[in-house]
């Protein structure tokens, strides 16, 4: 797999999308992608694109590659205005690399698990995931007044849309497009506390979409 043409290829696409974002306009996707992809209607998720003629049944083990992480627009900003919680460029990075080995961690173990395992080579029967997390929010920590030093859980709730290309791994073929936004109300709460990511959160909703993954390869491949 061409993995500098796929990585600009996916570029393109967060900037397509972040355009969308932007302009309020998730509910107005178009009914052909820039890169040729249609929509089309599948229940689990909020945006599925799939180039015609595309299936998931040729295929029967996944390649996983590192998921892209992307905080939130002015979300850094907002924890200083609203909350007085400074943010470093360590944190940022920290929980980012924590989000994406969540990530890979969930779907590794759900598809393996499902009989559907996660290689390092190409194949003809290797589909290729990349993954993407954007517009990443999570609850804000509150200082804890009586030791200062310790910050404490907050209550609201966090946010994220996971953008998951698929790709044919011997031909570089971009199969499919999975856009989907997700809030913590039905998984708890994404929180921060002192400095370290906590998923545990993130991990409920990641599992929710390792999992409808899993059932449209086991419809793809005729199982009950």
């Amino acid at each position: 797999m061409n993995n500098d043409r796929t990585m600009l290829r996916f570029a393109a696409c967060i900037a397509w999308l972040g355009m969308l974002f932007a302009a309020n306009a998730f509910a107005d996707f178009p009914e052909v992608s820039p890169d040729g992809l249609h929509l089309v209607k599948r229940s689990g998720v909020a945006v599925v694109y799939v180039r015609p003629g595309a299936s998931l049944k040729p295929y029967s083990k996944f390649a996983i590659l590192q998921c892209t992480v992307a905080f939130k627009p002015n979300w850094r900003e907002d924890m200083q205005t609203e909350y007085n919680t400074p943010i470093t460029d360590g944190q940022i990075h920290q929980i980012e690399s924590e989000v994406a080995a969540a990530f890979k961690q969930v779907f590794t173990t759900t598809l393996s698990g499902g009989g559907y395992p996660v290689v390092d080579t190409a194949g003809p029967d290797v589909v290729v995931l990349r993954p993407g997390i954007l517009n990443l929010s999570i609850a804000a920590p509150a200082v804890n007044l009586e030791n200062p030093g310790q910050q404490t859980f907050a209550t609201s709730a966090g946010s994220m849309t996971l953008v998951l290309e698929f790709y044919d791994s011997v031909s570089s073929q971009l199969l499919a497009r999975v856009i989907d936004p997700q809030t913590s109300s039905d998984y708890g709460i994404f929180t921060w506390q002192s400095g370290t990511g906590n998923v545990s959160a993130a991990e409920g909703v990641m599992k929710k979409w390792a999992d409808t993954l899993l059932h449209y390869m086991e419809a793809a491949h005729g199982a009950q």
